[in-house]
Protein backbone atom coordinates (compact mmCIF):
# COMPACT_ATOMS: atom_id res chain seq x y z
CA UNK A 1 0.00 0.00 0.00
CA UNK A 2 1.17 3.56 -0.73
CA UNK A 3 2.18 5.79 2.04
CA UNK A 4 0.47 9.11 -0.56
CA UNK A 5 -2.51 8.86 -2.36
CA UNK A 6 -3.20 10.72 -5.58
CA UNK A 7 -4.61 13.48 -3.13
CA UNK A 8 -2.12 13.79 -0.72
CA UNK A 9 0.37 14.41 -3.64
CA UNK A 10 -1.77 17.63 -4.82
CA UNK A 11 -1.79 18.95 -1.96
CA UNK A 12 1.81 18.30 -0.60
CA UNK A 13 3.03 19.84 -3.68
CA UNK A 14 0.37 22.87 -3.17
CA UNK A 15 1.65 23.58 0.43
CA UNK A 16 5.35 23.81 -1.29
CA UNK A 17 4.91 25.69 -3.94
CA UNK A 18 6.02 23.18 -6.51
CA UNK A 19 6.07 24.63 -9.47
CA UNK A 20 8.48 21.62 -11.42
CA UNK A 21 8.38 17.95 -11.47
CA UNK A 22 10.90 15.60 -12.61
CA UNK A 23 9.80 11.92 -13.76
CA UNK A 24 12.95 10.30 -13.42
CA UNK A 25 13.91 6.86 -14.89
CA UNK A 26 17.48 4.97 -16.11
CA UNK A 27 18.47 4.05 -19.54
CA UNK A 28 19.96 0.55 -19.72
CA UNK A 29 23.59 1.41 -18.63
CA UNK A 30 22.22 3.58 -15.55
CA UNK A 31 22.24 6.94 -16.75
CA UNK A 32 19.28 8.71 -14.93
CA UNK A 33 16.95 10.30 -17.24
CA UNK A 34 13.76 12.61 -16.69
CA UNK A 35 10.87 13.90 -18.12
CA UNK A 36 10.61 18.06 -16.41
CA UNK A 37 6.53 18.56 -16.32
CA UNK A 38 4.81 21.71 -14.80
CA UNK A 39 2.59 21.42 -11.29
CA UNK A 40 -0.11 21.99 -14.33
CA UNK A 41 0.33 18.76 -15.41
CA UNK A 42 1.08 16.90 -12.35
CA UNK A 43 -2.82 14.96 -12.13
CA UNK A 44 -2.21 13.66 -15.92
CA UNK A 45 1.06 12.71 -14.32
CA UNK A 46 0.03 10.68 -11.18
CA UNK A 47 -2.85 8.59 -14.01
CA UNK A 48 0.80 7.59 -15.95
CA UNK A 49 -0.13 10.02 -19.21
CA UNK A 50 3.10 11.45 -19.80
CA UNK A 51 4.48 9.79 -22.54
CA UNK A 52 7.82 10.25 -24.22
CA UNK A 53 10.34 8.85 -27.17
CA UNK A 54 11.70 5.53 -26.14
CA UNK A 55 13.69 5.27 -29.09
CA UNK A 56 16.25 8.19 -28.34
CA UNK A 57 17.03 6.20 -24.93
CA UNK A 58 19.57 3.36 -24.50
CA UNK A 59 18.83 0.68 -24.66
CA UNK A 60 14.74 1.32 -25.13
CA UNK A 61 13.11 0.69 -28.91
CA UNK A 62 13.13 1.44 -32.38
CA UNK A 63 11.84 3.95 -33.73
CA UNK A 64 8.35 2.37 -35.33
CA UNK A 65 7.76 1.64 -31.75
CA UNK A 66 8.96 4.27 -29.95
CA UNK A 67 6.31 5.97 -27.40
CA UNK A 68 5.87 4.73 -23.84
CA UNK A 69 4.49 6.13 -20.76
CA UNK A 70 5.85 6.94 -17.40
CA UNK A 71 4.36 5.28 -14.25
CA UNK A 72 5.55 7.35 -11.17
CA UNK A 73 5.75 5.49 -8.13
CA UNK A 74 3.66 7.28 -5.43
CA UNK A 75 6.03 6.74 -3.04
CA UNK A 76 9.39 7.86 -4.28
CA UNK A 77 7.14 11.55 -4.38
CA UNK A 78 9.97 13.77 -2.86
CA UNK A 79 11.06 17.89 -3.13
CA UNK A 80 14.79 18.60 -4.00
CA UNK A 81 16.20 20.38 -1.47
CA UNK A 82 17.10 23.13 -3.26
CA UNK A 83 14.59 26.29 -5.37
CA UNK A 84 14.77 27.47 -8.37
CA UNK A 85 13.65 30.95 -9.24
CA UNK A 86 10.39 29.93 -9.71
CA UNK A 87 9.52 27.76 -6.68
CA UNK A 88 10.22 23.99 -5.70
CA UNK A 89 10.94 20.94 -7.37
CA UNK A 90 10.01 17.73 -6.89
CA UNK A 91 10.27 14.11 -8.55
CA UNK A 92 9.49 10.31 -8.96
CA UNK A 93 11.03 7.26 -9.82
CA UNK A 94 9.31 6.16 -12.67
CA UNK A 95 8.50 2.69 -14.60
CA UNK A 96 8.23 2.44 -17.95
CA UNK A 97 5.04 1.13 -19.85
CA UNK A 98 4.08 0.49 -23.18
CA UNK A 99 0.91 1.92 -24.89
CA UNK A 100 -0.37 -1.09 -24.48
CA UNK A 101 -0.49 -0.35 -20.69
CA UNK A 102 2.13 -3.30 -20.36
CA UNK A 103 5.43 -2.94 -17.93
CA UNK A 104 7.89 -2.62 -20.33
CA UNK A 105 10.82 -5.60 -20.85
CA UNK A 106 13.77 -3.08 -21.28
CA UNK A 107 12.86 -0.87 -18.10
CA UNK A 108 15.66 -1.47 -15.52
CA UNK A 109 13.22 -1.02 -12.78
CA UNK A 110 10.52 -3.74 -13.83
CA UNK A 111 13.03 -6.15 -14.38
CA UNK A 112 14.09 -5.04 -11.00
CA UNK A 113 10.13 -5.63 -9.79
CA UNK A 114 10.53 -9.19 -11.80
CA UNK A 115 13.02 -10.80 -9.48
CA UNK A 116 11.44 -8.92 -6.19
CA UNK A 117 8.26 -11.09 -6.94
CA UNK A 118 9.71 -14.46 -7.70
CA UNK A 119 10.94 -14.24 -4.42
CA UNK A 120 7.38 -12.81 -3.04
CA UNK A 121 6.34 -16.25 -3.88
CA UNK A 122 8.26 -17.88 -1.99
CA UNK A 123 7.36 -15.17 1.30
CA UNK A 124 10.96 -13.52 0.71
CA UNK A 125 12.01 -9.76 0.83
CA UNK A 126 15.51 -8.37 0.23
CA UNK A 127 16.72 -6.16 2.02
CA UNK A 128 19.73 -4.05 0.93
CA UNK A 129 22.22 -1.81 2.18
CA UNK A 130 25.04 -0.09 -0.45
CA UNK A 131 28.31 1.67 -0.03
CA UNK A 132 28.52 3.71 -2.66
CA UNK A 133 32.27 5.48 -3.33
CA UNK A 134 32.50 8.63 -5.53
CA UNK A 135 35.72 11.43 -6.49
CA UNK A 136 35.60 15.08 -6.05
CA UNK A 137 37.42 17.01 -8.13
CA UNK A 138 38.49 20.64 -9.12
CA UNK A 139 37.00 22.22 -11.92
CA UNK A 140 39.19 24.54 -14.36
CA UNK A 141 38.54 27.96 -14.90
CA UNK A 142 36.09 27.01 -18.43
CA UNK A 143 33.87 24.61 -15.71
CA UNK A 144 35.13 21.49 -17.08
CA UNK A 145 36.28 18.75 -14.64
CA UNK A 146 39.70 17.71 -14.22
CA UNK A 147 41.06 14.97 -12.07
CA UNK A 148 42.63 17.17 -9.64
CA UNK A 149 42.07 16.15 -5.88
CA UNK A 150 40.32 19.24 -4.10
CA UNK A 151 42.40 17.42 -1.07
CA UNK A 152 45.23 15.61 0.24
CA UNK A 153 43.12 13.62 2.73
CA UNK A 154 43.20 9.97 3.64
CA UNK A 155 40.56 7.42 5.41
CA UNK A 156 38.58 8.71 8.07
CA UNK A 157 40.68 12.27 7.68
CA UNK A 158 38.84 15.14 9.08
CA UNK A 159 39.25 19.19 7.99
CA UNK A 160 41.40 21.32 6.96
CA UNK A 161 42.96 17.99 5.44
CA UNK A 162 39.53 16.84 4.29
CA UNK A 163 38.60 19.48 2.43
CA UNK A 164 35.63 18.19 0.89
CA UNK A 165 34.34 17.75 4.63
CA UNK A 166 31.64 20.90 3.56
CA UNK A 167 30.12 19.14 0.77
CA UNK A 168 30.04 16.02 2.07
CA UNK A 169 28.01 17.47 4.40
CA UNK A 170 25.92 19.28 2.36
CA UNK A 171 25.33 16.20 0.37
CA UNK A 172 24.21 13.97 3.32
CA UNK A 173 21.50 17.02 4.53
CA UNK A 174 20.35 17.11 1.11
CA UNK A 175 19.68 13.39 1.18
CA UNK A 176 18.07 13.76 4.74
CA UNK A 177 15.77 16.45 3.75
CA UNK A 178 14.54 13.69 0.72
CA UNK A 179 13.88 11.42 3.70
CA UNK A 180 17.63 9.24 3.44
CA UNK A 181 18.42 7.63 6.63
CA UNK A 182 22.45 8.40 6.35
CA UNK A 183 24.41 6.13 8.74
CA UNK A 184 27.74 7.57 7.64
CA UNK A 185 29.80 10.04 5.69
CA UNK A 186 33.44 9.91 5.59
CA UNK A 187 36.34 10.29 3.43
CA UNK A 188 37.76 7.50 1.74
CA UNK A 189 41.47 6.42 0.94
CA UNK A 190 42.13 7.92 -1.58
CA UNK A 191 42.95 11.45 -2.00
CA UNK A 192 39.45 12.90 -2.87
CA UNK A 193 37.33 10.05 -2.40
CA UNK A 194 34.51 9.84 -0.48
CA UNK A 195 31.85 7.18 0.74
CA UNK A 196 27.90 8.27 2.32
CA UNK A 197 26.28 5.36 3.54
CA UNK A 198 22.56 4.92 3.86
CA UNK A 199 20.27 2.32 5.80
CA UNK A 200 19.08 -0.95 4.03
CA UNK A 201 16.03 -0.26 2.70
CA UNK A 202 13.69 -3.02 0.83
CA UNK A 203 16.05 -4.01 -2.82
CA UNK A 204 13.67 -1.43 -5.19
CA UNK A 205 13.79 1.14 -2.63
CA UNK A 206 17.74 1.10 -2.54
CA UNK A 207 18.16 0.76 -5.73
CA UNK A 208 15.85 4.49 -5.92
CA UNK A 209 17.98 5.43 -3.42
CA UNK A 210 21.41 5.16 -5.32
CA UNK A 211 20.02 6.78 -8.40
CA UNK A 212 18.66 9.75 -6.54
CA UNK A 213 22.38 9.60 -4.40
CA UNK A 214 24.15 9.61 -7.56
CA UNK A 215 22.57 12.79 -8.69
CA UNK A 216 21.78 15.25 -5.53
CA UNK A 217 25.80 14.24 -5.37
CA UNK A 218 26.19 15.39 -8.69
CA UNK A 219 24.55 18.84 -8.07
CA UNK A 220 25.55 19.34 -4.74
CA UNK A 221 29.00 19.14 -5.97
CA UNK A 222 28.61 21.62 -8.53
CA UNK A 223 27.22 23.89 -5.72
CA UNK A 224 31.09 24.06 -4.28
CA UNK A 225 32.27 24.65 -7.84
CA UNK A 226 33.44 20.96 -7.52
CA UNK A 227 33.00 17.86 -9.88
CA UNK A 228 31.35 14.49 -8.77
CA UNK A 229 32.37 11.49 -10.63
CA UNK A 230 31.28 7.54 -9.87
CA UNK A 231 33.68 6.61 -12.45
CA UNK A 232 35.15 3.37 -10.56
CA UNK A 233 39.15 4.14 -10.90
CA UNK A 234 40.12 7.54 -12.61
CA UNK A 235 43.68 7.89 -10.91
CA UNK A 236 45.81 5.17 -11.37
CA UNK A 237 48.20 4.29 -8.41
CA UNK A 238 44.70 4.93 -5.96
CA UNK A 239 42.14 3.24 -4.69
CA UNK A 240 39.18 2.74 -7.22
CA UNK A 241 35.51 3.49 -5.88
CA UNK A 242 33.21 0.40 -5.28
CA UNK A 243 29.93 -0.03 -4.11
CA UNK A 244 29.64 -2.56 -1.82
CA UNK A 245 26.62 -3.91 -1.25
CA UNK A 246 24.85 -5.53 1.99
CA UNK A 247 22.48 -7.94 1.70
CA UNK A 248 19.53 -9.96 3.84
CA UNK A 249 16.58 -12.33 2.91
CA UNK A 250 13.93 -11.02 5.71
CA UNK A 251 10.32 -14.12 5.39
CA UNK A 252 7.39 -12.43 7.66
CA UNK A 253 9.56 -9.77 9.57
CA UNK A 254 12.78 -12.20 10.96
CA UNK A 255 16.10 -12.46 8.90
CA UNK A 256 16.72 -16.11 7.48
CA UNK A 257 20.42 -15.87 7.54
CA UNK A 258 20.34 -15.82 10.81
CA UNK A 259 20.93 -19.26 12.99
CA UNK A 260 22.11 -18.65 16.91
CA UNK A 261 23.07 -22.72 16.54
CA UNK A 262 25.73 -22.43 14.03
CA UNK A 263 28.99 -22.36 14.63
CA UNK A 264 29.35 -19.05 12.57
CA UNK A 265 25.87 -17.58 13.47
CA UNK A 266 24.29 -18.58 9.55
CA UNK A 267 21.51 -20.58 8.77
CA UNK A 268 21.46 -22.57 5.78
CA UNK A 269 19.69 -20.14 3.57
CA UNK A 270 22.58 -17.78 4.44
CA UNK A 271 25.08 -20.49 3.14
CA UNK A 272 23.43 -21.40 0.23
CA UNK A 273 22.64 -17.87 -0.84
CA UNK A 274 26.68 -17.07 -0.70
CA UNK A 275 26.52 -20.23 -2.84
CA UNK A 276 24.94 -18.94 -5.60
CA UNK A 277 26.16 -15.27 -5.79
CA UNK A 278 29.96 -17.27 -5.82
CA UNK A 279 28.32 -19.32 -8.83
CA UNK A 280 27.19 -16.51 -10.84
CA UNK A 281 29.76 -13.86 -10.12
CA UNK A 282 31.20 -14.34 -13.42
CA UNK A 283 28.38 -13.57 -15.67
CA UNK A 284 26.61 -11.09 -13.32
CA UNK A 285 30.27 -8.84 -13.08
CA UNK A 286 28.77 -7.44 -16.80
CA UNK A 287 25.84 -6.14 -14.55
CA UNK A 288 27.86 -4.93 -11.68
CA UNK A 289 30.70 -3.86 -13.16
CA UNK A 290 29.52 -2.78 -16.67
CA UNK A 291 32.29 -0.53 -17.95
CA UNK A 292 35.71 -1.09 -19.35
CA UNK A 293 37.04 1.03 -16.40
CA UNK A 294 35.56 -0.85 -13.95
CA UNK A 295 38.22 -3.57 -14.30
CA UNK A 296 40.81 -1.11 -13.21
CA UNK A 297 39.45 -0.80 -10.30
CA UNK A 298 39.69 -4.80 -9.98
CA UNK A 299 43.61 -5.91 -9.71
CA UNK A 300 45.09 -6.86 -6.62
CA UNK A 301 46.42 -4.36 -4.11
CA UNK A 302 43.53 -1.70 -3.93
CA UNK A 303 41.01 -4.36 -1.72
CA UNK A 304 38.25 -4.63 -4.91
CA UNK A 305 38.11 -8.29 -4.71
CA UNK A 306 39.58 -10.11 -7.55
CA UNK A 307 39.01 -14.15 -6.50
CA UNK A 308 35.67 -15.57 -6.09
CA UNK A 309 35.72 -16.75 -2.57
CA UNK A 310 34.24 -16.18 0.99
CA UNK A 311 34.95 -15.17 4.46
CA UNK A 312 33.20 -13.63 7.52
CA UNK A 313 36.51 -11.75 8.20
CA UNK A 314 38.97 -11.62 5.00
CA UNK A 315 38.04 -8.25 2.70
CA UNK A 316 40.37 -9.92 0.10
CA UNK A 317 37.05 -12.36 -0.35
CA UNK A 318 34.27 -11.39 -2.67
CA UNK A 319 31.57 -12.05 -0.25
CA UNK A 320 32.39 -11.07 3.28
CA UNK A 321 30.01 -11.89 5.90
CA UNK A 322 30.22 -8.78 8.44
CA UNK A 323 30.40 -9.67 12.36
CA UNK A 324 27.01 -8.56 13.47
CA UNK A 325 24.54 -11.65 13.96
CA UNK A 326 20.27 -12.01 14.95
CA UNK A 327 18.28 -9.39 12.58
CA UNK A 328 21.91 -7.92 11.45
CA UNK A 329 23.31 -10.93 9.99
CA UNK A 330 23.86 -9.64 6.51
CA UNK A 331 26.38 -10.60 3.40
CA UNK A 332 28.70 -7.80 1.99
CA UNK A 333 28.77 -8.51 -1.66
CA UNK A 334 31.99 -6.30 -2.30
CA UNK A 335 32.94 -6.29 -6.05
CA UNK A 336 29.95 -3.79 -7.53
CA UNK A 337 30.93 -0.54 -8.27
CA UNK A 338 28.98 3.05 -8.76
CA UNK A 339 29.06 2.97 -12.11
CA UNK A 340 26.38 -0.15 -12.06
CA UNK A 341 22.33 0.25 -12.99
CA UNK A 342 21.56 -0.36 -9.62
CA UNK A 343 18.03 -1.77 -10.64
CA UNK A 344 19.96 -3.86 -12.69
CA UNK A 345 22.86 -4.77 -10.23
CA UNK A 346 20.63 -5.88 -7.68
CA UNK A 347 18.20 -7.76 -9.91
CA UNK A 348 21.28 -10.50 -10.90
CA UNK A 349 23.25 -10.74 -7.37
CA UNK A 350 19.36 -11.31 -5.72
CA UNK A 351 18.76 -13.50 -9.24
CA UNK A 352 22.14 -15.43 -7.87
CA UNK A 353 21.65 -15.77 -4.14
CA UNK A 354 17.52 -17.07 -4.74
CA UNK A 355 18.80 -19.83 -7.26
CA UNK A 356 21.59 -20.66 -4.68
CA UNK A 357 18.48 -21.43 -2.14
CA UNK A 358 16.16 -22.80 -4.68
CA UNK A 359 19.22 -25.14 -5.80
CA UNK A 360 20.72 -25.69 -2.05
CA UNK A 361 23.88 -24.21 -3.69
CA UNK A 362 26.59 -25.02 -1.22
CA UNK A 363 29.73 -22.78 -1.42
CA UNK A 364 33.35 -24.29 -0.48
CA UNK A 365 34.99 -23.73 2.86
CA UNK A 366 35.35 -19.68 3.48
CA UNK A 367 39.10 -18.55 2.85
CA UNK A 368 41.05 -16.99 5.92
CA UNK A 369 44.31 -16.37 4.39
CA UNK A 370 44.93 -13.03 2.40
CA UNK A 371 44.12 -13.83 -0.77
CA UNK A 372 46.43 -11.35 -2.73
CA UNK A 373 49.28 -12.43 -1.05
CA UNK A 374 48.94 -16.10 -2.19
CA UNK A 375 50.65 -17.32 -5.11
CA UNK A 376 49.30 -18.91 -8.71
CA UNK A 377 49.61 -21.82 -7.55
CA UNK A 378 48.35 -22.20 -4.55
CA UNK A 379 45.04 -20.38 -5.48
CA UNK A 380 45.23 -23.17 -8.13
CA UNK A 381 45.22 -25.89 -5.40
CA UNK A 382 42.44 -23.97 -3.30
CA UNK A 383 40.37 -23.88 -5.90
CA UNK A 384 39.99 -20.27 -6.70
CA UNK A 385 38.99 -18.74 -9.56
CA UNK A 386 39.28 -15.35 -10.62
CA UNK A 387 36.35 -13.02 -11.80
CA UNK A 388 36.34 -11.74 -15.40
CA UNK A 389 39.49 -9.51 -16.21
CA UNK A 390 37.92 -7.21 -18.46
CA UNK A 391 33.79 -6.36 -19.83
CA UNK A 392 34.56 -8.42 -22.68
CA UNK A 393 35.30 -11.81 -20.38
CA UNK A 394 32.51 -10.70 -18.62
CA UNK A 395 30.11 -10.33 -21.33
CA UNK A 396 31.33 -14.00 -22.40
CA UNK A 397 30.48 -15.34 -19.17
CA UNK A 398 27.05 -13.64 -19.34
CA UNK A 399 26.23 -15.32 -22.47
CA UNK A 400 26.96 -19.00 -20.57
CA UNK A 401 25.06 -18.35 -17.69
CA UNK A 402 21.26 -18.64 -18.49
CA UNK A 403 19.83 -17.99 -15.06
CA UNK A 404 21.46 -14.28 -14.64
CA UNK A 405 20.94 -13.80 -18.72
CA UNK A 406 17.50 -15.18 -17.91
CA UNK A 407 16.82 -12.00 -15.59
CA UNK A 408 17.55 -9.35 -17.99
CA UNK A 409 14.93 -10.82 -20.62
CA UNK A 410 16.64 -10.79 -24.30
CA UNK A 411 15.21 -7.59 -24.70
CA UNK A 412 17.89 -5.85 -22.28
CA UNK A 413 20.35 -8.72 -22.75
CA UNK A 414 20.56 -7.71 -26.65
CA UNK A 415 21.24 -3.75 -25.86
CA UNK A 416 23.30 -3.84 -23.48
CA UNK A 417 25.55 -6.08 -24.83
CA UNK A 418 25.47 -4.30 -28.22
CA UNK A 419 26.07 -1.02 -26.68
CA UNK A 420 29.31 -2.99 -24.43
CA UNK A 421 30.66 -3.89 -27.88
CA UNK A 422 30.52 -1.12 -29.47
CA UNK A 423 32.04 0.45 -26.24
CA UNK A 424 35.17 -1.94 -26.44
CA UNK A 425 35.61 -1.50 -29.97
CA UNK A 426 35.77 2.68 -29.40
CA UNK A 427 38.48 1.68 -26.55
CA UNK A 428 40.56 -1.25 -28.44
CA UNK A 429 40.79 1.17 -31.48
CA UNK A 430 41.69 4.30 -29.69
CA UNK A 431 45.10 5.45 -29.46
CA UNK A 432 45.70 5.95 -26.32
CA UNK A 433 48.29 8.15 -24.27
CA UNK A 434 50.05 5.24 -22.23
CA UNK A 435 51.02 4.24 -25.97
CA UNK A 436 52.46 7.11 -27.06
CA UNK A 437 54.74 7.87 -23.82
CA UNK A 438 56.06 4.48 -24.27
CA UNK A 439 56.51 3.92 -27.99
CA UNK A 440 56.61 7.31 -29.30
CA UNK A 441 60.44 8.02 -28.78
CA UNK A 442 60.97 4.31 -28.85
CA UNK A 443 60.37 3.47 -32.45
Amino acid sequence: MSKYSKKDILRIAEENNVKFIRMQFVDITGIIKNVAITIEQLPKALDGEIMFDGSSIEGFTRVHESDMYLKPDYDTFALFPWETDQGAVARFMCDIYTPEGEPFEGCPRNILKNVIAEAKELDLEMQAGPEPEFFLFERDDEGEPTTITHDQGGYFDLSPVDLGGNARRDISLALEKMGFEVEAAHHEVAPGQHEIDFRYTPVLRTADNITTFKFVTKMIALQHNLHATFMPKPIFGEAGSGMHVHQSLFKNGKNIFADEDDELGLSEEAYYYIGGILKHAPAFTAITNPTINSYKRMVPGYEAPVYISWSTQNRSALVRVPSSRGIGTRLEVRSPDPSSNPYLAMAVMFKAGLDGIKNKIKPEEQETENIFEMSSKKLSKKGIDTLPRNIMEAIDELKKDEVIRGVLGEHAFQHFVEAKKIEWEEYRTRVHQWELDRYLNNY
